[in-house]
């Protein structure tokens, strides 16, 4: 198999860019880093990182220390590039922006891979469905009630089944909210909430207590992800499921949950989490443990693993890259499609990428 000859960066930004705010976090930007594999064949794969305006220097010095790491490679031996990254990375640290950097390489070479033998990463690694329940996520704190209201009816109108707005503005006006959006898709759709772990434990159970007549299906990140005993106390104080995950950059926390009995759904973060293969290894743990998986944003990447478990439940979608790669996702009546081009199976288009030296 060819070596990869090649690593290059962009930077890329969504045409949908705008402010918005969550509980935690006020976002000035929809923009992404995308790195791109080359093969000595010619063979190109590649991988995004979904970073707003956080830390661009960060960001792109992590992601160019790793060239020289994936260089020289085959477009298969990933576990090779782990390897060499410990090694690299024990100094400053395995988590944090290197773990980022070695994920959007990983996701890279796993795309030039299934490239390579023509076929898509889901076959790669053996099929057990064909198509994943989605939700339409979004839901912004900084939106008006109307903008609220005009997105969800826009999933609804689309075929979703289900959507997620955020909560931790206040618990009156979370419920106030929430009840519009009830109102407003009827009771056969199903609505989540998002607290970016915003909450204090106390207004996090009064807020599950109040909205529980809104049929909320599950409550995520309700409170600070380090903080396993709240969830323990929340879960067997509320009838509103938890899901957390996406902060993690191993399985340690899904490990202390799951043996507090304190997590309904495991929400991991491909690129956080390290990419493909510890994607993997946290959907099992999380199966083992009798724990469904609804991974954290990355829709075009997790639709396609999330064939491959017998624990998926659901993926999150947003539109954000949509307008700058080649092949959207085909979503039909509240379920995605894995594509059946070869690796990923899309590309973003040369007119939305910036090289970054």
């Amino acid at each position: 198999m060819s070596a990869i000859s090649d690593v290059r960066i962009y930077r890329a930004v969504s045409p949908l860019s705008r402010p918005i705010a969550d509980a935690t976090h006020s976002l000035s930007e929809i923009s992404f880093y995308v790195v791109e594999a080359e093969t000595e064949c010619g063979v190109v794969g590649q991988g995004y990182i979904l970073s707003f305006h956080y830390s661009p220097g960060a960001i792109a010095g992590a992601l160019k220390d790793i060239r020289s790491i994936a260089a020289g490679l085959a477009p298969n031996e990933t576990g090779v590039l782990a390897r060499k990254a410990a090694s690299e990375h024990e100094y400053f640290g395995h988590e944090g922006i290197q773990k980022w950097a070695l994920a959007a390489v990983n996701v890279a070479m796993w795309d030039c891979w299934g490239r390579t033998l023509g076929v898509p990463v889901w076959k790669l690694l053996g099929t057990c469905v064909s198509r994943v329940p989605v939700y339409g996520s979004g839901g912004w704190l900084s939106y008006s009630v109307e903008e609220l209201l005009d997105e969800v009816l826009g999933y609804v109108k689309r075929g979703f089944q289900a959507v997620k707005i955020k909560v931790g503005g206040g618990v009156e006006k979370d419920l106030e909210r929430l009840r519009k959006v009830r109102e407003a898709v009827g009771s056969g759709v199903k609505i989540m909430m998002d607290a970016n772990q915003g909450m204090t434990l106390q207004d996090a159970l009064l807020l599950s207590r109040k909205a529980e007549a809104l049929d909320i299906f599950w409550f995520e990140e309700p409170i600070d992800h380090r903080d396993y005993e709240g969830y323990a106390i929340l879960r067997s104080r509320s009838a509103i499921s938890l899901a957390m995950g996406e902060r993690e950059y191993g399985i340690e926390a899904l490990k202390a949950l799951a043996d507090r009995r304190a997590l309904d759904l495991w929400q991991p973060d491909l690129i956080r989490i390290g990419g493909v293969e510890e994607w993997l290894r946290s959907a099992a743990y999380a199966g083992a443990c009798h724990i469904p998986v609804l991974p954290h944003y990355y829709k075009d990447y997790d639709v396609p693993l999330l064939c491959t478990i017998p624990n998926g439940v659901g993926a999150e979608s947003f539109d954000w890259i949509d307008g700058i790669i080649d092949n959207t996702m085909r979503i039909e009546d509240g379920y995605a499609y894995p594509r059946s081009g070869a690796g990923w199976g899309f590309s973003f288009r040369r007119d939305a990428l910036t090289p970054i030296e």
